[in-house]
């Protein structure tokens, strides 16, 4: 069993970020501008944004962040939104989730320009994502990908199992996976709560993928992992 080094990887890619944006600014260009919007005070939520804005300072990107309080009405966070679509200044953003039960996750989601969406949950970049078009992938699946590549992990041909299927983590990962690419090419099963059988599903995938949100849930009872 080989174990990749997220962290270190994401140390690599923001080193080559940081690079990149050194020379942009050498040629006199502006550096990308990245805005988050947090609403109320979940704190994982928090630390996921604050993490963001460092590795921004980082790599020499600019940041905005924009504190809402968690009763904040949905027409308010829409015309932030807008506010946000229309400055040309701003190269993207995201609306960290969750958000309060009050506001309609997919009316904020349509919201944000597809341009600009850079967690990749606008239909216009999920429909780009499945055809293999370029845009946004959300970060979770795309990271995975990048660990795969960077660590030269054979999926062509191999039974690739993803548990979970959520929007944001599991059925785009199953997608990046079958798509005609590599890392990809793989035959993937998407296994979730009403999957009978996990564990003998399991113990035949050449590569698993728990996205099931649940700390160990994947342990030897499925196998390696």
């Amino acid at each position: 069993m080989e174990l990749l080094d997220g962290k270190k990887t994401s140390l690599e890619i923001q080193n080559e970020l940081g690079a990149k944006v050194k020379k942009l600014v050498k040629k006199g260009e502006t550096p990308p501008h990245l805005a988050a919007i947090l609403v109320g005070e979940d704190g994982a939520s928090r630390t996921y944004v604050n993490a963001k804005v460092k590795a921004c300072e980082k790599i020499g990107f600019k940041s905005t962040l924009h504190k809402l309080n968690a009763d904040v009405s949905q027409s308010e966070l829409l015309k932030l939104i807008d506010t946000l679509n229309r400055d040309n200044s701003i190269d993207g953003f995201i609306v960290q989730l969750p958000l309060p039960k009050h506001i309609d996750d997919n009316k904020i989601t349509l919201a944000i320009n597809p341009r600009k969406d850079v967690d990749g949950f606008h239909p216009e970049n999920v429909g780009k994502m499945t055809l293999g078009l370029p845009t946004f992938l959300p970060a979770t699946p795309n990271g995975i990908m990048e660990l795969l590549k960077r660590y030269n992990i054979e999926t062509e041909g191999k039974n690739t199992v993803v548990i979970g299927r959520s929007s944001i983590v599991g059925t785009p990962m199953s997608i990046l996976m079958s798509r005609k690419s590599n890392p990809g090419n793989s035959t993937v099963t998407l296994a979730h709560s009403k999957t009978q059988n996990l564990k003998d599903i399991c113990l035949k995938a050449d590569i698993l993928i728990a996205a099931i949100g649940i700390p160990e849930f994947v342990t030897s009872r499925y196998g390696e992992a």
